[in-house]
Formats: structure tokens, C-alpha cells, sequence
């Protein structure tokens, strides 16, 4: 009879127990919190050639027995693995260090098992040092099965030969400690462990690592206008005279010159000073509405000259010791041959009209933005990228991308691996002023280098806070920042009013906190700091609009203070990395101070800002306890100091000093 109050699953019968046979679920060992990864290897991790890169994973078991952990590493252009020890930190943490030679795609994973051998020689010795003779000959009977399992894994050859001959000193009779002594010998137990049962092992993911040239990481970069290079005011300046300007920006110290668009300038609304939206006369336009009559991203403003003057401006800068980056503008003026011959690749209104670009409330009526989903969408990918390594087969590996982030993140992804499979040595800049993560996600896919918001971070909490964030993981790994305190569209209401100081000050942050940075030049050399109007960013009589003549005035020039800066980037190597960087206290709020060191006791600098430029600021900064003698590589002045906290005092009012030192450690 049923029992009414008996639960009602308890009258259910079990189901049958599953005929399938489980997967081999003997594996121990777990691997957790590998680092360096980028969303948990779904993307590379950006290191340059011999670049150290120390890989750090948990690795546990349950149990007490030794774990055995190993970094296989796969290089660039290999399919062959080769292998690195891993070492125990305590905690179950494990690290690895490694770095490589080549540039291309690389990878890395880790294995770990359970090492038989460590164990089995760490109990014996254990035991023969607590006198337990009772327990040693069959612990060595046990070891030699141990071990000649591990020697059938091995391949026939050296090792296994020397392996074998370990075994047959010890495992027969004779003097017990003599072969207790031989079975504890740490090299052949090392050996011996490299061949584990893999039934047992654990293995990782693969990490991507893209791996690329010095340039990807570090470098100063001078931008300017060819067409505002020319020597006589009001005309229009060619590649020529853009060529004759590279051996005083090579002077400056400076490695990469940036050229905007070189192509021809479209005709229909074309802009006119200060952004007028009628032109009227020969006004030059802007240069990146691309395209005319003349051609388009393949072509040179004939006003510029031709291809053959183009190439022979690389070859002057190549022989100062310079790279010229182009400007990649997705972008058409509606004079762009692509109009006409390509409608398909552009939205159209329900008017008919071309869509043209906008931020509301402005308008750029000069440019058409491409559809990238067009259905014709694959002809235009393959367009761009024919563009791209147009100008890679003439010599150009540095681009500066206009505002990445307005384009598919599919596209780039596609493009960037495309032409580094054709030359991995093309390094691309991301001009992306937009929200972080889209920032963040630009160098997930494979952008070498970012503008950021250093433009906007003026106080010591905003700096400290933004730079940390940069050079910490896990954005270190994916995020290499490019620091510009001013652009042809940018112009900070603190360089507006702070006059030369603020120039000098945010220059030597950029310089120092950073393994790469810019300036638009001529405009930051000479101090260019009129608004458009009150309250704008806009340059008055804004170089992206007509042709400006930039008049030597030695007197005023930062030329000085910029080559200075430049030689000591390349005299203090830590100054070209950006992990190092560390913050201290100053008890003032204007005073900001950090460090940056390498490997040896040289390598090390400190420096020291007033973020005031209008006022004296004065404090003491607390970083080390023992004594110090510094030395300011800016004018080789000498400090003596005690123990404890230091004074410093910057006077950006006084012309004969600068608002900054710049210390390296004397001793």
C-alpha cells in the first residue's frame, strides 16, 4: 500500500547510470590566472622585440606531491615550440620570463604536472635524513619504477641513455647510502621529470603575443604641413621644401615627422580660414577632404609635387635618422574619383545627395565618409587595403589612422592583419578621441599605439590617476599611449593662458611619461596659443585651413628645451619604457613627481614639475630614505641630499630657469 505522505520523488525510481565512458578526468594539476593576457587571449599582448615579458600563472593540486611547471613558447614564423622553466614564487604562484628576437604573431602557453621524480627523491631524502633505513631500500624499488616508466617516454638518444645508466648505479645491491646518495642526484631527476605520463598533463590556452619593432613603443614625433613649409609668406610650400625643413627637426632630436593628407584637396565646398563654409578665391582647403581631378589616396597634390619628390623626401629624412608617417583619412571630397566611379560605396539621402560627414552642430559638407556595410562592402576593403600597401611598397611602415573608432572594428582588424602579413613592420597610430573602452578595444585589435586624454589631464590627481591606469595591467599589455599636448585640432585652454610656461610644462610631462610622444610642431615651438574665439579649442587662423608662414624667432623658440629633452630620452633608457613609472608625494598639490628606472644604477630618473605655470610653487617631496646626489640633466646642477623629505622650489616666471627638473642619480 503507497504511503500518502511519502515524498513524491522518493517514488520515483533512480535513472540509469550512464554506459558512456567518462573522458580522461585524471588531470590534478590546475592552471589559473595567467597574466599577462588580453580578455583571457582572445587578443595578442603587445610586447617589442627583446622587450622582457614575465608570465605568471596559479598552478595548484590537491595532495602534496611537487608540481612540475613549463612555459612553452612558439616564435614568430614557427610552428615548433620551445620550452622554459617555470619557477615556484610560493603560494602556489608560478613565473616564467621571455622575450623575442623576431617580429610577427607569437604565442605562449603553459603545462604543469604532477613530477613523480621531485617527489619520490623528496621523500627519500627526507627519510635518510631522519635515519628511517627501514623504509630506504623499498622506497629506491619504488623509484626505479618511477623512473623507467619516465625513461620509456623518452626518446632513444642521449638523455635516455644517460638516464638508463643513472638507474642501473643505484638500482642493485651494494652500499645503501652509496645508492641513496646516486638516486638523489638533481640533475638526472631533472631529467628524468621531462617525461611525464601525458595522460596527466595540464595544458593551458594558447596567449597571443604580437610582437613588433622599437618604433611601435617608443619615439617623438614632430608633425607639420608641407604645404606651410615654403619660405616666402602666403605661398604654397611642396615636398621640397618640406624636405629642406627635416634636418633642423632632426636636430630638435626628434625620431618620426608626421605629414597630414599629401593628397590632391577637393574643389565642392571647399573650406576657407577658420573654417568658412564658402571659400572664395585660391584658398588651399583642407587636406583631408581627399581627392580631385588629380586622383585620390594614391595621389599627391600636384601643388606639393610629384611621387618622385615624395620619395626622395624619404630618403633625406632615412638619412637623418628619421621614418615619415602618413596620414590614412578613409574619406572623400565629393571630388574623390571614387564618387563617380564606386556611388555604391557611399549612403545616399532619400534626396538622392551623398550623406557628408557631421558632428552636430558642425558640419563638413567637404567630405564623404565611405559605407563600410555597403553590400559592395568587400570590392571597398580590398580597395583600402590596395591603398595601404601602395604606399608601403614606396617606403612608408608608420600611419596615423583619422578617427579609427568612426570605422568598422571588423575592418581594421581584417586590414591590419593583412598588411602585416605582407610587412610586419608597419607600425599604426590611432587618432581616437572617443570613450576609453572603444580606445581600449582599438588596441585589442591590433593598433600598435593610441592618442589619449593627457590633452585634458592638467592636475597632478587627473595625471597620476589617467597614467597609472595606462601603464598598469591589464592595459599595459594592450594600450601603448602616445602623448600629445596639442594637435592642428587641438588647443587647450591651458597652453591659451598659461603662455610659455604652460608650453614647457606639458612638455616635459609628454616627453617623460611617456615611451612616445608628439607635437604639432612649428605651432608648439613658437608657442601658438590663440583661440578661435573664447572658450574654443580651435586655433585662430587654424593651419588645417590655409597656409601659414612659421617665422624663425630664435629668441622665443622652445627648440632648445625640446632638443634637450629629445637627447635625454635616448641618454636614460627607462625613459623609452612605460611599466616603471611611479608616483610620489609632495606635500603641494601644483608639484608632481615620478620616476622611471631600469636595470642598471644609471638608469634611473626623476622628475619634478610645477603644474602652475602662472605662480612659484615650493614643497617637499618624500621618496626615498637614504641619502642622494642628483644630478639636473636640464643644467648640470649638483644636489646633496639628506635623508627624509627634499625641498624644491619652481619659479616658472623666471626666464633664466625652467618649471621642471629633470634628476638622474649620481650616487
Amino acid at each position: 500500500m503507497t504511503n500518502p505522505h511519502r515524498p513524491d520523488h522518493e517514488k520515483r525510481s533512480l535513472p540509469p547510470l550512464s554506459q558512456t565512458s567518462l573522458a580522461e578526468g585524471r588531470h590534478r594539476v590546475r592552471i589559473e590566472r595567467v597574466s599577462p593576457s588580453v580578455d583571457g587571449g582572445r587578443y595578442p599582448v603587445k610586447r617589442i622585440c627583446g622587450e622582457p615579458l614575465t608570465v605568471e600563472a596559479d598552478v595548484l593540486s590537491d595532495g602534496h606531491e611537487l608540481l612540475r611547471v613549463r612555459l612553452e613558447v612558439r616564435d614568430p614564423g614557427e610552428s615548433s615550440w620551445r620550452f622554459l622553466p617555470m619557477r615556484s614564487q610560493g603560494n602556489d604562484l608560478w613565473t616564467g620570463e621571455l622575450s623575442f628576437a623576431r617580429k610577427g604573431m607569437a604565442g605562449f602557453r603553459i603545462l604543469a604536472w604532477i613530477d613523480e621524480v621531485a617527489h619520490w627523491q623528496d621523500g627519500l631524502g627526507k627519510k635518510a635524513r631522519a635515519g628511517q633505513r627501514e623504509d630506504l631500500e623499498i622506497e629506491l624499488r619504488e623509484g626505479a619504477g618511477i623512473i623507467r616508466r619516465h625513461i620509456a617516454r623518452a626518446e632513444k638518444g642521449r638523455v635516455s641513455e644517460a638516464l638508463g645508466q643513472w638507474l642501473s648505479e643505484w638500482d642493485r645491491e651494494g652500499d645503501l647510502d652509496q645508492r641513496v646518495a646516486l638516486a638523489l642526484d638533481p640533475v638526472r631527476g631533472e631529467e628524468a621529470a621531462a617525461f611525464p605520463d601525458p595522460r596527466f598533463l595540464t595544458v593551458s590556452d594558447i596567449f597571443p603575443i604580437h610582437v613588433e619593432r622599437d618604433r611601435a613603443l617608443r619615439g617623438a614625433w614632430y608633425e607639420f604641413f608641407p604645404r606651410s613649409a615654403g619660405t616666402v609668406p602666403g605661398l604654397h610650400g611642396t615636398l621640397r621644401d618640406a624636405a629642406r625643413r627635416l634636418p633642423a627637426i632632426a636636430s630638435m632630436g626628434f625620431d618620426v615627422v608626421y605629414l597630414p593628407p599629401i593628397h590632391p584637396i577637393g574643389h565642392a565646398f571647399r573650406k576657407g580660414p577658420n573654417n568658412t563654409p564658402s571659400a572664395e578665391g585660391d584658398v588651399p582647403g583642407s587636406p583631408w577632404a581627399i581627392g580631385s581631378e588629380e586622383g585620390g589616396h594614391t595621389a599627391i597634390d600636384s601643388r606639393l609635387g610629384t611621387m618622385r619628390d615624395f620619395q626622395d623626401l624619404l630618403q633625406v629624412a632615412e638619412g637623418l635618422g628619421l621614418e615619415v608617417a602618413l596620414d590614412l583619412a578613409f574619406q572623400c571630397s565629393p571630388d574623390h574619383p571614387y564618387v563617380s566611379a564606386h556611388p555604391e560605396w557611399f549612403r545616399r539621402r532619400p534626396d538622392g545627395s551623398i550623406h557628408y560627414a557631421e558632428n552636430p552642430p558642425k558640419k563638413y559638407q567637404d567630405i564623404y565618409p565611405f559605407d563600410f556595410l555597403s553590400e559592395d562592402w568587400d570590392s571597398l576593403w580590398q580597395e583600402l587595403r590596395r591603398v595601404v600597401l601602395f604606399w608601403v611598397a614606396k617606403g612608408v611602415r608608420l600611419f596615423r589612422v583619422d578617427n579609427p573608432h568612426t570605422k568598422p572594428f571588423p575592418f581594421w582588424e581584417w586590414l591590419m592583419a593583412e598588411v602585416r602579413a605582407v610587412d610586419p613592420e608597419v607600425v599604426f597610430l590611432a587618432e581616437a578621441f572617443t570613450r576609453p573602452k572603444v580606445m581600449y578595444h582599438l588596441g585589442h585589435i591590433g593598433f600598435s599605439q593610441s592618442y589619449t586624454y593627457f590633452t585634458w589631464r592638467n592636475t597632478r590627481e587627473e595625471i597620476v590617476e589617467y597614467l597609472t591606469e595606462l601603464v598598469t595591467p591589464p592595459v599595459r599589455d594592450f594600450f601603448r599611449p602616445n602623448l600629445w599636448p596639442n594637435t592642428p585640432d587641438i588647443l587647450h585652454e591651458y597652453l591659451q593662458k598659461g603662455g610659455r610656461p604652460a608650453f614647457l610644462v606639458r612638455l616635459a610631462l609628454a616627453a617623460t611619461l611617456s615611451a612616445s610622444y608628439g607635437i604639432y610642431g612649428p605651432a608648439y615651438e613658437w608657442c601658438e596659443n590663440r583661440p578661435l574665439r573664447e572658450g574654443s579649442e580651435e586655433y585662430l587662423d587654424s593651419e588645417k585651413y590655409e597656409i601659414r608662414h612659421w617665422r624663425p624667432d630664435p629668441e622665443h623658440s622652445l627648440a632648445p628645451v625640446i632638443t634637450r629633452l629629445n637627447a635625454i630620452r635616448r641618454e636614460v633608457p627607462a625613459l623609452g619604457f612605460n611599466h616603471t613609472l611611479r608616483f610620489y608625494p609632495v606635500d603641494n598639490d601644483q608639484l608632481i613627481a615620478y620616476s622611471k628606472e631600469g636595470e642598471g644604477p644609471d638608469d634611473w630618473i626623476l622628475m619634478v614639475v610645477n603644474l602652475n605655470p602662472n605662480g612659484v610653487e615650493e614643497g617637499r617631496l618624500t621618496f626615498l630614505e637614504e641619502a642622494l646626489e642628483v644630478l639636473d640633466l636640464m643644467d648640470g646642477t649638483r644636489y646633496s641630499w639628506p635623508p627624509g623629505a627634499r625641498f624644491i622650489r619652481l619659479d616658472p616666471g623666471d626666464p633664466a630657469r625652467l618649471p621642471f627638473h629633470v634628476f638622474r642619480r649620481v650616487r
